[in-house]
């Protein structure tokens, strides 16, 4: 009976602290840091340093990278740790490929205010749709929604409310519950856990074409993930296999990805065959 209570007590125990540090287990702005390592200019790109205000009054820090004669804008949510100056790789692929960037850091991130949260998410990405929509004056067709991992939450979402020209999704989840469940089969996940992100359910809702990106060597977010996110989008909708883990699959794949993301757009945006677009040599 002792050996039964201490297991009952330590299990309890475990199932507290899941539930109240579930924050600390979602959300990693410190790692690496919360300081900015690396600019724009660094990898010879142009750019504006941007504040943008969301409806709870916090200001986000993020920068709008202008790419010549482009052909749409990419508004970037970034993953669930570290900051803006942690995707220049993919700054520059979006360059090459004549799109414009808004990158910004969620709350809690970087240099923006506040802590993060799930609806606090939601409310930073439409700050920065409607800084594009109403300072930039950029049309709805032509602003590409582009989340990675859990990014792919926050755009999924987003997409929802608006319909832009397209939604790119890379490397996501079906939601939270459904990862907290792999992980730890052996806990009520479905009732402890405090966050959603269900990706898969709002894109039912989605009217935009969507692409869906994944790797099967995705070390942290299985590949299923992507299978059924891309089952639960409506059409056009596109699939692009990586290979890779889930933070460097897009370089490992190098330039089939580029030209995946080529020959989406060129269709989505209306801007012409891909192999009427000319791509700068790296």
């Amino acid at each position: 009976m002792q050996v039964l209570l201490v297991a009952a007590c330590g299990y309890m125990f475990l199932l507290a602290f899941l539930y109240f540090y579930q924050p600390r287990l979602l959300f990693f702005p410190h790692i690496p840091s919360r300081e900015l390592e690396a600019s724009p200019a660094e990898v010879g790109l142009a750019y504006e340093s941007v504040q943008l205000m969301t409806s709870d009054k916090l200001q986000l820090h993020g920068w709008f990278v202008p790419a010549p004669q482009a052909r749409g804008v990419v508004l970037f949510f970034h993953g669930n740790a570290g900051n803006i100056s942690h995707r220049l790789e993919s700054l520059l692929l979006f360059n090459r490929l004549r799109l414009s960037t808004l990158i910004f850091d969620y709350r809690g991130y970087g240099r923006s205010q506040g802590s993060p949260s799930e609806q606090g998410m939601y409310q930073d990405a439409e700050a920065g749709w409607q800084y594009l929509r109403r300072v930039r004056a950029v049309s709805s067709q032509q602003i590409i929604l582009f989340g990675r991992s859990l990014g792919a939450a926050v755009a999924s979402q987003l997409a929802t409310s608006h319909t832009p020209g397209a939604l790119i999704l890379e490397s996501g989840f079906t939601s939270v519950p459904d990862v907290a469940a792999e992980l730890y089969p052996f806990l009520p996940t479905s009732l402890l856990s405090r966050f959603d992100y269900n990706a898969a359910e709002k894109l039912k809702q989605v009217a935009c074409p969507v692409l869906v990106i994944h790797s099967p060597d995705d070390e942290i977010i299985p590949y299923t993930h992507g299978q059924a996110l891309y089952e639960a989008a409506r059409e056009p909708k596109r699939f692009l296999e990586l290979r890779g883990g889930h933070n460097d699959g897009f370089l490992r794949t190098g330039e089939a990805y580029t030209r995946g993301l080529d020959s989406f757009l060129a269709v989505s945006l209306g801007s012409g065959t891909p192999d009427e677009l000319s791509l700068p040599s790296e």
